[in-house]
């Protein structure tokens, strides 16, 4: 486009007030137009006219158009008001103060706020109320004319927007309209006032022309055919979005999902019979932290003179900086040195590759707590103190010596238990904090208490555990008469405490025999923060392996429970996790295993002997190679595979 020349800036704009142009060539300096002064000429008074008292009418009343009709309460507008044009602008009459409208109509109530119940896991749309149109703030539309607003960078011509805009508005209005006719009484907030309509079309074409520019014309003549055969109610609910998000901003009340009840057709008698087959022998994991020995006397005291020689330096296992522990605290009371810990809760996520990389160049990995890029900063959040984490098995058994699980007097066998571990960081490192146990495969509690660490409290690493220092506060002592103790707060009862990990695994010894299969998720971090060496062991880890070749790669327990159960778990935000979903969601991962190892070993001719709850092989088969399928089953496959 040329630069205007000037030449008409002083010719009075033919349009006048009416003119929709963002630029006019045409003057718009005086408030009148030719046609504003011809009308102020006929209407001067001439010599035979009343006389100078005689008030002339200023303003004369029109009746109300259609577009006046169609208003957010559906009330007959009142008569607009025109005013004439004067020489003089007329002074305005005082008025009655009792009949001003700011003093008699009333005021709207504030919109109903969600109050959550107090507790570890309340839910803000567990006590939210919905709320009803009458309970609405009045909804106040600015003016705007029906000219695209103005972007840095157009995706067409302003000639091109203002068509495309106007046929948006029309096809807006005429659907508005039909809801207008509406006699549902429910609906009457639903219908827009003219300036609504209009804000509504220029936010959607906006909002067209800022996210897709480049296909802006046919995203928005899409839009226009879609809204000519749209039914009245996707027109209400799109208006309801749109009031939602522009005037009310209320969260959207959504019910959460039913979790979807698992079957796997079999009792529990016959999942227990086959979820031997699911058994991983530990030795060769070793590498990945699962501990098949306990440390000697020597490797336990080589591993004590190391800390002693580090004067407690350790390495933050959050930030990754270096940093001291002064265990028993020092006279300011303070038990670390290096101040606050700045870092990312969240673990980077680097994202797929995708088949344009080398024109695009690859995507860059980002924290999943905040979203932001490798390197782009030091971190989201700050902790009071810097943390650290021991993994050395021998540094572990100098802290607390590993124990085999041990032949309970009786000699019965025990049914296979889901447990969940939860740990804190301690002056120690990280240790246990909470324990869960249920039973498998009903998920019925076993145990549940909470453990008080034999280090300081450095962080109860909340935001993962579900622990917070008014569960210790609230605790009481452990009963051994509590059958079924209550599995968190819901119930509005205290956890129960122990006085160590020592006892906390004790009680955990209980309900297990070395042949008990014992179901638990990256099940190598838990028995090692109760130091326990037991052999007959069940991972969701290795049963799931990672799609980038297994081991040590691990997939997250919320992804197996939403790809596999479609269930979401660990939702509860800064609250952290509880222990019992996801010892129930674990052992629920090993029942879908177990109902796919069943089909193939049906299929191959393999039953049940449910009286004695055993696998029976195929008629014909032999007890070496029975007892080869038994010790091999599915577990040993994904094992290899884990480790390929």
């Amino acid at each position: 486009m040329f630069p205007p020349l000037g030449l008409f800036r002083d010719v009075p704009c033919p349009q006048a007030q009416d003119c929709s142009l963002l630029v006019c060539l045409f003057s718009h300096k005086d408030s009148k137009s030719s046609l504003d002064k011809e009308k102020s000429t006929k209407l001067a008074p001439s010599k035979d006219a009343a006389p100078a008292s005689t008030p002339i009418p200023k303003r004369r009343k029109l009746e109300p158009t259609t577009d006046d009709k169609v208003r957010t309460n559906a009330s007959p507008a009142p008569a607009r008001e025109i005013q004439e044009p004067t020489d003089k602008p007329a002074k305005p009459a005082p008025q009655d103060p009792a009949k001003l409208q700011s003093t008699s109509r009333k005021i709207s109530p504030p919109p109903p706020r969600a109050v959550s119940a107090p507790g570890k896991n309340a839910t803000p749309s567990a006590t939210t109320k919905a709320t009803t149109p009458s309970q609405l703030p009045p909804r106040k539309a600015r003016k705007e004319s029906l000219n695209p607003r103005m972007l840095t960078k157009a995706p067409a011509s302003h000639g091109v927007r203002l068509s495309i805009l106007t046929k948006l508005h029309s096809a807006m209005s005429t659907l508005n309209a039909k809801l207008a006719e509406d006699q549902k009484s429910g609906n009457k907030y639903l219908v827009l006032s003219p300036n609504e309509l209009v804000t509504m079309a220029l936010d959607e074409e906006e909002k067209a022309a800022k996210d897709n520019p480049s296909v802006y014309s046919n995203v928005i003549k899409l839009r226009i055919v879609r809204l000519s055969k749209m039914s009245k109610e996707d027109w209400a609910n799109e208006v309801k979005e749109h009031l939602n998000a522009r005037y009310y901003k209320f969260e959207p009340i959504q019910e959460p999902p039913k979790p979807k009840v698992l079957t796997t057709g079999l009792s529990a008698k016959e999942e227990v019979a086959i979820v031997g087959k699911l058994v991983t022998p530990l030795e060769g994991l070793e590498g990945f932290g699962y501990v098949t020995r306990a440390p000697s006397k020597e490797e336990i005291e080589n591993a004590r003179k190391g800390v002693e020689g580090s004067k407690g330096w350790e390495q933050c296992a959050r930030c990754g900086g270096r940093f001291q522990i002064w265990p028993g605290r020092r006279p300011d009371g303070s038990l670390t040195s290096g101040g606050q810990c700045t870092h990312h809760p969240g673990k980077p996520l680097y994202p797929p590759k995708s088949q344009t990389e080398h024109i695009t160049g690859p995507k860059e990995a980002y924290y999943s707590c905040c979203n932001e890029s490798l390197g782009a900063s030091s971190g989201c959040t700050k902790g009071d103190t810097h943390v650290f984490k021991v993994s050395e098995t021998k540094r572990l058994a100098s802290i607390l010596q590993f124990e085999k699980t041990p032949w309970q007097p009786d000699k019965r066998a025990r049914p296979p238990v889901c447990f969940d571990c939860e740990m804190g960081y301690t002056t120690l490192g990280m240790e246990l904090i909470r324990l869960t146990a249920v039973s498998w495969p009903d998920g019925k509690p076993l145990l549940d208490i909470l453990v008080r660490p034999m280090g300081e409290v450095l962080d109860l690493n909340s935001r993962f555990s579900g622990v917070f220092p008014e569960h210790y506060a609230n605790a009481v002592p452990y009963d051994p008469s509590t059958q079924t103790p209550a599995s968190n707060e819901t119930e509005n009862q205290p956890l129960q405490v122990v006085d160590s990990p020592a006892a906390a695994r004790s009680l955990l010894f209980t309900h297990l025999q070395p042949t008990t299969p014992i179901i638990g998720h990256a099940i190598d971090n838990d028995l090692n923060a109760c130091r326990i060496i037991h052999p007959t062991v069940i991972d969701t880890v290795i049963l799931y392996p990672a799609p980038r070749g297994g081991l040590p790669n691990r997939m997250s327990l919320k992804t197996l429970c939403r790809k596999f159960l479609e269930r979401e778990i660990q939702t509860g935000g800064e609250r952290g996790h509880d222990s019992k979903e996801d010892a129930v969601a674990t052992g629920d991962l090993v029942r879908v295993k177990v109902g796919e190892t069943w089909k193939v070993l049906k299929s191959k001719g393999w039953r049940i002997d449910v009286a004695g709850g055993k696998l029976v092989p195929p008629e014909g088969m032999g007890e070496d190679e029975a007892a080869k399928e038994r010790s091999l089953g599915v577990g040993a496959g994904i094992k290899k595979k884990g480790l390929s």
